[in-house]
């Protein structure tokens, strides 16, 4: 059998961008939330504060450094088996990914250090700064980064002359037509799941009993962030797909698994797509509710997959599922950040057994809807990876053999595997160990004591009598 070089260097791809990206997707999130806490802590003195943030700190940098491992070779696939693309864009994608690096991650790098190990070493408002510019440096990251892939997703400002993309407009370029839709897309991504992780280790510590003080006031603000985006993530979604409606009609034709063109089409709540005889099976769904949802019209004109030629339809099943298992996901976090509105009277969100082991559960459910969403952008786009100009056949490295291909694409899954059993060992060790150490590993008793240590300043109890002790009985 010949090996295929074009499906494996996109196998490979998928592999190595779908491992790397529920790493970042979560430290965006994480640094916010890390620099949220360093600021009350700064503010209130409160030790509680200094706790959480020490300990989700801890759990930040070793996430932090998956994802840097995981994302380094990322750029080197450009050159081993997208040549013919690294050399298209070069002009474009060179200066982008450079952006990257000089503005975000040295920026990054720099204060993550003082992050880590200045909290006694340098002043409280210098650490605080750290934390800012920390959270900040992820957020341009993905600003290029998304750049980077909505230009190709809908490519501005280039024109291509001789097999080569020239920048005609930079600012047209970067701010292309989808980007804004899909870097907020991705920023509340990133808070939904940095939200839901905390408030699913939160609830698990509750459970156990262990610091219910300190994980009663992370769950009681993750529960407050949920609930404003998750519902604000369904809003920012229908926009994004009305862009891509707009932009990438096929995309959306394969979403909705919608072979022709017409009006009044049903939502599809379950339907086997068959691409080779261009029909579903097996149809459930709610008439007319696609039409709206797309066009907010219930008449509105939904286009077809029959609009291009077959060899131009993405795989429509991938698509098809990965958009309903997203959606699906995003639904069921909107309905836990709605039960933890209802729980809230007495504080009965720390210490509702049933809300609080979901809420473990839930913890992994974001990064399951970001690589459902991420195969949907990526795998939708196919055949092309510049848009509409430049397909994968093109862009594929000329040289590049199937076994070459395979034998690299075993490389990555064998070391990811590596990297990854070893950064889950070490980071639940460290979700073993807990706040309860924080602070006796920072030395306190050697130096002088900070304005908020936990030794000066009296504990201070939340808003609502279920933070004292006594009435944890349900713990």
């Amino acid at each position: 059998m010949e090996l295929d070089p074009l499906i494996l260097s996109r196998i490979q791809f998928a592999f190595v961008v779908s491992f790397h990206a529920i790493f970042p997707v979560f430290t965006i999130g994480l640094a916010s939330y890390i620099a949220v806490l360093e600021g009350l802590a700064f503010k209130t003195g409160n030790p509680v504060w200094v706790k959480l943030s020490a300990f989700w700190t801890k759990v930040f940098a070793v996430v932090f450094g998956m994802g840097v491992v995981s994302g380094i070779v990322m750029s080197f696939q450009f050159g081993t088996n997208w040549s013919n693309f690294a050399q298209a864009s070069a002009n474009f994608l060179g200066p982008i990914l450079s952006y990257e690096v000089i503005t975000a991650f040295f920026l990054e790098a720099a204060f993550l250090g003082v992050l880590l190990f200045g909290r006694d070493k340098v002043p409280a408002g210098v650490h605080l700064f750290a934390a800012i510019m920390v959270a900040t440096g992820t957020f341009i990251s993905s600003f290029w980064i998304l750049s980077a892939n909505s230009w190709m997703q809908t490519p501005a400002g280039t024109e291509l002359r001789d097999g080569v993309f020239h920048v005609t407009s930079w600012s047209m370029a970067i701010f292309n037509p989808s980007f804004w839709y899909r870097f907020v897309h991705m920023a509340l991504a990133s808070f939904l799941t940095g939200g839901f992780v905390v408030a699913g280790v939160s609830a698990w510590y509750l459970l156990l009993g262990r610091e219910v003080e300190a994980n009663r006031k992370a769950l009681s603000m993750c529960l407050w962030l949920l609930l404003i985006i998750a519902p604000a993530q369904l809003v920012v979604g229908d926009f994004h797909g009305l862009n891509t409606l707009e932009h990438q009609p096929t995309k959306v034709a394969a979403m909705e698994g919608n072979w022709e063109t017409s009006r009044n089409v049903p939502l599809l709540l379950f339907a086997i797509p068959d691409q080779e005889n261009q029909t579903n099976h097996f149809e459930i769904g709610i008439p007319s509710l696609a039409s709206m949802i797309l066009t907010h019209e219930w008449d509105g004109e939904v286009p077809g997959l029959n609009a291009v030629p077959v060899e131009e339809q993405p795989p429509v099943g991938i698509v098809f599922w990965s958009f309903r298992i997203m959606v699906g996901l995003g639904i069921l976090m909107i309905l836990f950040a709605l039960a933890g509105l209802f729980l809230r009277p007495q504080g009965r969100y720390a210490r509702t057994t049933w809300f609080l082991q979901g809420l473990r559960f839930m913890s992994i459910a974001p990064f399951f809807a970001v690589l459902a969403g991420w195969f949907v952008t990526e795998v939708g786009r196919a055949p092309w990876l510049v848009y509409g100009i430049m397909t994968q056949a093109e862009a594929v490295t000329p040289s590049l053999t199937g076994g070459m291909a395979l034998f690299t694409l075993i490389g990555y899954v064998v070391v990811y595997a590596l990297v990854f059993s070893a950064g889950v060992y070490y980071l639940m060790r460290v979700l073993y160990v807990g706040l309860e150490d924080q602070q006796e590993h920072d030395h306190e008793a050697e130096r002088p004591a900070r304005p908020f240590s936990a030794a000066h300043v009296p504990f201070e109890y939340a808003d609502d009598n279920s933070a004292n002790p006594a009435n944890q009985g349900g713990h």
